[in-house]
C-alpha cells in the first residue's frame, strides 16, 4: 500500500493546511515524533514504517487548538459525547479519513491517543505512551525519563504504567472514565495476567 501525501508530508514535519497548532504545540509534536522514530528504529522497523510512526507523531494533535465544540460536530456519533479536551484525536482521525488516508491502524492510533482503546496496536500503544512521556512534559520528569529508558523493548509494560497513571489522575479529579479507557485497561490487564 502506498502512503498518502498527507502522511508523507507529516513524516517530514509538515502539517496539513487545516491543522490548528501553535508554536508550543508544534514543539510537542516534534518531540513525540522524535520519540516514535527512535522507538521504531529500536524495534528494527524499516524506513517506511519509521516514516509512518513519525507521521502519527506529527498528526495526533493536528486539531488540538481547534474549538472543541466545532470538533464535536465532526467526530463519529459514538464519540461525540467524549469530554472536550479529548475530541481533537477523533476529529483529526476523521479529517484524515475524509482526506483519503486509509491506514486504519494509524487513524485508530490518532483517534485514541489520549484515552486508549482496546484495539490499539503497537503503533497506537507507542503513540499513547509517547504523548505522555515526551521530555517536554514537566510532571514527574525522573519517572517519565525512567519509562522512556525502558522503551521500546518494554512497550506493553510501559504502556500499562502510563495507562494506570492516567486513570489514577482521572479518578483523583473525580472524572468519569470513557468506556474506551476502561476497555483499554482491561485489555492491558488481561494481557499481563
Amino acid at each position: 500500500m502506498s502512503s498518502h501525501p498527507i502522511l508523507e508530508a507529516a513524516a517530514d514535519g509538515t502539517l496539513p493546511p487545516w491543522a490548528a497548532v501553535g508554536p508550543t504545540r508544534t514543539g510537542h509534536l516534534e518531540r513525540v515524533a522524535a520519540l516514535l522514530d527512535s522507538w521504531a528504529q529500536g524495534l528494527g522497523l524499516d524506513d517506511r514504517e519509521r516514516r509512518r510512526w513519525r507521521s502519527a507523531g506529527f498528526l495526533h494533535d493536528a486539531l488540538r487548538e481547534a474549538d472543541p465544540e466545532k470538533l464535536r460536530e465532526r467526530v463519529p456519533p459514538d464519540l461525540a459525547a467524549l469530554p472536550r479536551p479529548v475530541l481533537h484525536g477523533p476529529a483529526a482521525a476523521e479529517r484524515l479519513r475524509i482526506e483519503g488516508v486509509g491506514d486504519g491502524e494509524l487513524l485508530h492510533a490518532v483517534a485514541f491517543h489520549t484515552i486508549g482503546a482496546p484495539a490499539l496496536g503497537r503503533l497506537g500503544r507507542a503513540l499513547y505512551s509517547a504523548d505522555f512521556l515526551e521530555p517536554g512534559r514537566s510532571f514527574l520528569p525522573d519517572w517519565r525519563a525512567s519509562l522512556r529508558g525502558r522503551m521500546p523493548q518494554d512497550l506493553d509494560s510501559v504502556c500499562r504504567e502510563v495507562a494506570g497513571a492516567r486513570i489514577r489522575n482521572l479518578l483523583e479529579r473525580g472524572s468519569s472514565l470513557p468506556s474506551q479507557t476502561v476497555g483499554f485497561w482491561n485489555t492491558l490487564a488481561q494481557e499481563n495476567a
